[in-house]
């Protein structure tokens, strides 16, 4: 199930269900660092995949504020519950039909195409890449996007082409005849 920001004012991309068994159940990307506002949308979401969420865990570093119940919109109240030990980038739903489902929450403010990937591969099934590996990775992935794109402005700036490399003869390379080029 992937909700577009277009369609639903929820940002959530979850793993299909496999007899692949990952580290992550998928990945979510709130619209804001209010977590009051933001897990309602979130819980109403994963109402039919995951069953009735009792509980929710999540490290306070990344949110204004853990509030510690939410109100959800089929009219029962979830706890919140705050951990430092629980990555900060993760979040921990628990409900009375699944069980657990752990997701791996996006920044607020991240890029669309980083999103985009991370929420992939956090929902690829089989994932191993725990949530703190997956966060690196993309900030590598960033880094050379932005790099490339640096130095594209930079050939831009200085004329518009790159120098063009001297061609040099390869040591021990051999002229080979092809058909076509062949004279009869």
């Amino acid at each position: 199930m992937t909700s577009t920001a277009s369609l639903s004012p929820v940002r959530l991309a979850l793993t299909p269900k496999t007899a692949l068994a990952g580290l992550l159940d998928g990945a979510w990307w709130p619209r804001s660092r209010d977590l009051a506002a933001q897990l309602p949308l979130l819980v109403d979401a994963l109402n039919g995949s995951f069953g009735r969420i009792t509980r929710i865990t999540a490290n306070p570093t990344c949110w204004l504020e853990v509030p510690h119940r939410i109100s959800v919109a089929e009219g029962h109240i979830v706890q919140v519950g705050w951990f430092s030990e629980q990555d900060s980038d993760k979040l921990t739903l628990l409900s009375y039909a699944v069980g657990r489902c752990d997701l791996l929450v996006i920044p607020p403010d991240t890029e669309a195409a980083a999103a985009g990937r991370l929420m992939a591969a956090a929902a690829l099934p089989g994932n191993v890449r725990a949530v703190g590996t997956l966060m690196t990775d993309e900030a590598a992935i960033g880094l050379r996007i932005r790099n490339a794109r640096s130095s594209e402005e930079a050939e831009e700036t200085d004329g518009g082409t790159a120098a063009t490399p001297e061609r040099r003869p390869v040591v021990g390379a051999r002229m080979i005849a092809l058909p076509w080029n062949m004279r009869r």
